[in-house]
């Protein structure tokens, strides 16, 4: 990429227009997370969306994952877009996490880069494509859902709203066995009073977050934190059973679903977790529960799975031999008694064998001549 002037250190990373004068949004960065776009070197695409394109890329000749803002130069960018960009950025340098992806750096010219940790393991949507029609590893379901609510009860306790859970969003580390959150692009502190509407991804969305009537773009409405919890009760869905949340439906359909309490089937979901689901995706946000209490719910849950599969396999016994053996164990040890009249009666007659075979080895043999 070639390096386009970008305000030094002084300026305190911040542009307020281009040079035809045309207006645009005053970025303002700590100047210690921009990064000189001359030292990125860009490899193959990893994803991307309406919004950005994320590639495979070195930095300082380390592996990063590179996101581009479309369109690839700022100037061409919305408003809208910018102060976006804006918040995605300073919400991933103030997150330090060990289950949220690790911000390395941003640039807002020429183009608008953020760079995080390169994660091999790629997202959670094609890891679990590549086991359909089969489904995870029970423990493994639950490891990965305990992990994402560790990254949600960090985030809520830090007062940050994702806006955005769905396992598009949350990546995998090469091994295979850790998950970390991703994508900031909807993410915002909470406030109080109104957010946008309809922010995330319709499958996964609140249902709060849906108007029933039509309302224009960018319309305000009242909610919070617990948004967050109802994905990821989608998500929960999903890691168990890989499939597809409200199949077959359109987005719009799916709204209509989601706003009139039609939840995903529960059939093949653990009777421990049906209560925990329904509680998390209630339609009353202030049913759900804390991402405190869930990650609390969910550990005690694996450790049962695990402890489960440690106990040795009982033994089968036949019912014949089983009962055979508790006989045995019920009868009384027999006690055998001495007769000391019918112990001295064998005594004569053990005497008088032994007399009667001295006299007749004692006997004269008669020799016939």
């Amino acid at each position: 990429m070639t390096k386009d002037p970008v305000e030094n250190a002084e300026s305190g990373g911040e542009r307020k227009g281009d040079a035809a004068g045309k207006a645009s949004f005053a970025f303002k960065f700590d100047p210690s997370i921009l990064i000189d776009p001359s030292c990125i070197k860009i490899g193959s695409v990893l994803g991307e969306g309406p919004g950005a394109i994320v590639y495979e890329g070195l930095y300082q000749s380390k592996p990063v994952a590179v996101k581009i803002i479309r369109p690839p130069k700022t100037t061409e960018v919305s408003l809208d877009c910018q102060e976006k960009f804006q918040r995605e950025v300073s919400l991933l340098a103030k997150v330090k996490h060990e289950n949220i992806v690790k911000f390395v750096g941003a640039c807002f010219e020429p183009s608008m880069i953020i760079l995080t940790e390169l994660l091999r393991g790629g997202n959670l949507q094609k890891h679990l494509w590549g086991r359909r029609p089969g489904t995870l590893d029970l423990k493994c379901s639950i490891s990965f859902a305990i992990d994402v609510c560790r990254a949600m009860e960090y985030l809520h306790a830090n007062g940050i709203i994702h806006r955005d859970l769905k396992p598009a969003n949350l990546l995998l580390t090469e091994g295979l066995n850790k998950i970390k959150v991703a994508d900031f692009g909807h993410a915002r502190e909470v406030i109080s009073g109104d957010m946008t509407s309809e922010a995330g991804t319709y499958r996964w969305m609140a249902p709060e977050l849906f108007s029933k009537e039509p309302v224009p773009k960018g319309t305000k409405k009242e909610y919070d934190h617990k948004a967050d919890v109802y994905s990821f009760s989608i998500v929960l869905w999903e890691l168990i059973v890989n499939r597809i949340p409200f199949s077959g439906r359109t987005n719009i359909l799916v709204a209509y679903a989601s706003a009139n309490q039609i939840r995903p089937e529960l059939d093949d979901i653990p009777q421990d977790l049906v209560p925990l689901l329904e509680s998390c995706w209630a339609d009353d946000p202030r049913i759900r529960p804390e991402f405190m209490e869930i990650t609390s719910h969910l550990s005690n849950y694996h450790k049962q799975l695990c402890a489960a599969e440690a106990e040795p396999p009982a033994v089968n016994v036949p019912e014949a031999e089983h009962q055979e053996s508790n006989v045995k164990e019920q009868e009384p040890p027999k006690v055998h008694m001495i007769d000391k009249s019918e112990e001295k009666k064998k005594a004569k007659r053990r005497k008088k064998c032994r007399s009667s075979f001295f006299l007749f080895c004692c006997r004269p043999v008669a020799v016939h001549e």
